[in-house]
């Protein structure tokens, strides 16, 4: 495989256009392997639940069980990841899950093939994609700032985030052709050799990874992990963007969980018309990725967050809003697709690109896996609670509860930064990813840039009460933040 891959790689990557970014012959593979793994998830996101819904029957009951049951692992093995990715080479583990998210999924068109295909063998696979995504998440976090220097980091985040809308622009259009084509379960086969061809460009990686922390000097697995917990828990902006990202999160999913059995048994869209509906987050997902990396500099990254937060909300009350007389239910339904494809990104990409900054590389891994933790470990049970409310109240009524909590999540969740208008314009560039990674209320409010040894002094800030609050939640990949 890696003799393969780095034939390959060779090849494809003269024509991939040069930048700063881009000048890392490591990056331009690891971009390129994402990219095709984006696409081949979008497909699977579309052909999944209606493989449950179409071909199986499922209820709300057992679309909510689906979707809690993906999200099952990042309680499980949520925390433990994070150790594993600080403990071992994180590049070797992205290879592992990539062909083990390959071998999960090409279970589902097999068994249709075969006439064996049962509502359990989707929860099976569902889990074990679960698991894969929470491991392969947390090292594809840790593995960027290895790959450019840190001050690239939103270039780095906001390039991948570009192929993510991309993707996200062509996935559902391609899973409701698939679908219409070959049926649910076959079309899943797209995302079995996306996964494959991950496996294979991150093969042809070569750089040098920070060594991993030494087997004589590893503390036991609880102490890592108590490492990773306190250290999120006691800085400001990882304590806050968590706490505001698991509200979001649990009422997310319990969107999502009904959304597939909303629009196809209540609104009444076929595949191709729902794909088209998905599609139209691509375009804006696109805007919002190009976005991510000018909008800092003009609105600043306070104000940025906020309105990306605000702009999310919008976009999921729009979704049992879609049966109602205002308008055509697919106009609806793509609106709020896009607006929730802009915002995602500018978010996502500059939230994530904040915490790789102010954290050490010997606690990228734990910190990664210790936010995800608390901020997805929430959604299996959203997601249950999203199908027996709906199963007793109905689809409609849910979410738009739902919903309406997404609107005003910026006021329900723990304010995320405490700064001053000169904090609402601070520049990733000024924060320099060294020593404790902490900063002090006084650099936020004047801008200036930030060295080893600065402190959040959280007891006594040097910032007025009326300082703008700034509330950060996180959405990730793909929901991958």
């Amino acid at each position: 495989m890696v003799i393969i891959g780095d034939v390959l790689a060779e090849r494809i990557l003269r024509r991939i256009p040069r930048g700063p970014v881009w000048q890392s012959r490591d990056f331009r593979l690891f971009w390129l392997g994402q990219s095709a793994s984006f696409i081949g998830w979008e497909v699977t996101e579309l052909a999944l639940p209606l493989t449950a819904v179409v071909v199986l029957g499922a209820g709300p009951d057992q679309m909510g069980m689906l979707v809690a049951t993906q999200n099952l692992p990042f309680l499980f093995v949520g925390l433990l990841a994070g150790v594993w990715v600080d403990r071992f080479r994180r590049r070797p583990i992205l290879i592992v899950m990539a062909l083990a998210n390959a071998a999960a999924l090409a279970a589902i068109p097999l068994a249709s093939l075969l006439g064996a295909l049962r509502f359990e063998g989707l929860l099976i696979v569902g889990l074990v994609t679960g698991t894969t995504v929470v491991i392969s998440s947390v090292a594809y976090q840790s593995l960027v700032p290895s790959l450019v220097p840190r001050p690239q980091l939103v270039d780095a985040n906001a390039s991948l985030e570009v192929s993510s809308s991309t993707a996200t622009m062509l996935g559902p259009s391609l899973g409701g052709l698939l679908v219409q084509m070959l049926t649910a379960p076959v079309a899943i086969a797209a995302d079995v050799v996306s996964s494959l061809f991950s496996a294979l460009t991150l093969s042809a990686i070569r750089v040098p990874e920070p060594a991993p922390i030494a087997r004589e000097h590893r503390a036991s697995v609880v102490r890592q992990i108590g490492e990773g917990l306190r250290h999120v828990a006691g800085h400001p902006l990882l304590r806050s963007i968590t706490a505001c990202g698991a509200i979001h999160n649990f009422f997310s999913r319990m969107i999502d969980a009904l959304f597939i059995l909303f629009v196809v048994t209540v609104v009444g869209l076929d595949p191709i018309t729902l794909g088209l509906v998905l599609a139209a987050a691509g375009p804006g997902s696109l805007m919002g990725a190009l976005l991510s990396n000018r909008l800092p500099r003009r609105l600043g990254l306070g104000r940025t967050l906020i309105v990306a937060q605000v702009v999310t909300g919008l976009s999921r009350l729009l979704i049992p809003l879609a049966v109602g007389p205002l308008a055509s239910p697919a106009v609806i339904l793509a609106a709020s697709t896009f607006l929730l494809g802009v915002a995602r990104p500018i978010f996502n990409v500059n939230q994530l690109s904040l915490r790789q900054a102010i954290t050490a590389d010997r606690l990228q891994g734990r910190v990664n896996a210790t936010m995800r933790f608390v901020m997805w470990g929430v959604t299996p049970f959203g997601a249950l609670l999203g199908g027996m409310a709906a199963s007793t109240f109905g689809l409609q009524p849910v979410l738009l509860v739902a919903g309406l909590v997404e609107a005003r999540r910026e006021r329900l969740g723990a304010p995320a930064l405490v700064v001053a208008t000169g904090a609402g314009s601070l520049q990733l560039d000024e924060v320099q990813a060294a020593g404790s990674r902490r900063m002090s209320g006084a650099a936020f409010a004047t801008g200036r840039r930030l060295t080893i040894g600065d402190t959040f002094d959280t007891a006594n800030p040097p910032l007025s009460r009326s300082a703008l609050v700034v509330a950060v939640d996180s959405m990730t990949a793909g929901d991958s933040a």
